[in-house]
């Protein structure tokens, strides 16, 4: 059965590159922006949506989990992790003169994680940031009397008709971005086809504020209960300053017994926690 899958646009976007390994057989729709993409799935424009969630260079992409968190009726049910390869490009007219390119556009996440490229052979150039990789891709193919490129991956310059004139710009090799899956229900996604890395369960906790040494109590929860912690980040709350909540990846997806005894068990101190999510974690070679 065929359904639509939301991404961060327009094509040739990393978002693009997990959609495509994600969902192969699947109508995929590019939305503008982050928000745009999860409200697709809360309006029921499309089954699920993709979007980027962190970075291996840039850390949390903030938006997504902002949103997300704000969003409380979406869940994740899968997440793919994939290589980051930038490159820059340039449109065919001006192949030969690239190094006199004028300004280069990309998303400031791809900006930063090509800044040893940028210093060292294009210190001349104006950078401009963009919405995303594959609509500065675009934005350089639409103006081919301009000396001007774009950072994107090889996606991009297929889509667009851009030559790579510099291969790999990244300043390192392991660059990777974190993907997730949202859907309006808890169940977990399971693809065939690509390397299951493992689950994840992800939590949200908002600590009560008449109680020392919460935080404390909350982590020792799953400390004796030997349950491993991937990740443990704050984002506020946006109701006053010193109030957060604190997002919390585990490594393993929920069972009957260890993670709801610890979740009952943080409870107990009048902590309010919330599930985003258990589910299976992929990765792309591609």
């Amino acid at each position: 059965m065929s359904f639509s899958v939301g991404y961060l646009g327009p094509k040739g976007t990393f978002s693009q590159q997990a959609v495509d390994a994600l969902f192969p057989q699947h109508v995929s729709m590019s939305y503008q922006t982050i928000p745009a993409c999860i409200d697709a799935v809360k309006l029921g424009h499309v089954k699920y949506s993709v979007v980027p969630l962190e970075n291996t260079l840039e850390g949390t992409v903030n938006l997504t989990l902002d949103y997300l968190i704000q969003e409380k009726m979406l869940k994740i049910v899968s997440e793919i992790i994939i290589p980051v390869k930038q490159h820059f490009m340039v449109h065919s007219q001006n192949k030969m003169k690239w190094e006199k390119t004028e300004s280069i556009y990309s998303h400031p996440h791809a900006l930063a994680q090509c800044h040893q490229f940028l210093k060292q052979n294009m210190r001349e150039s104006k950078v401009e940031t963009y919405t995303s990789t594959g609509a500065a891709a675009r934005f350089v193919s639409e103006h081919p009397d301009k000396r001007i490129g774009a950072i994107a991956n090889d996606l991009a310059a297929k889509e667009y008709g851009l030559e790579i004139v510099k291969p790999n710009i990244h300043d390192f090799i392991n660059n990777q971005t974190r993907f997730i899956v949202l859907h309006k229900n808890d169940t977990a996604l399971r693809i065939k086809g690509l390397e299951l890395k493992g689950y994840k369960t992800t939590l949200m906790i908002a600590l009560p504020t008449d109680h020392a040494g919460a935080l404390h109590q909350v982590l020792s929860a799953f400390a004796w209960r030997r349950i491993n912690l991937s990740k443990i980040e704050s984002r506020p709350m946006k109701t006053g300053l010193g109030q957060y909540y604190f997002l919390i990846d585990v490594d393993q997806q929920m069972d009957d017994i260890l993670i709801p005894n610890t979740i009952a068990e943080i409870e107990a101190i009048g902590c309010h926690i919330e599930v985003l999510g258990t589910y299976p974690c992929y990765v792309s070679n591609d």
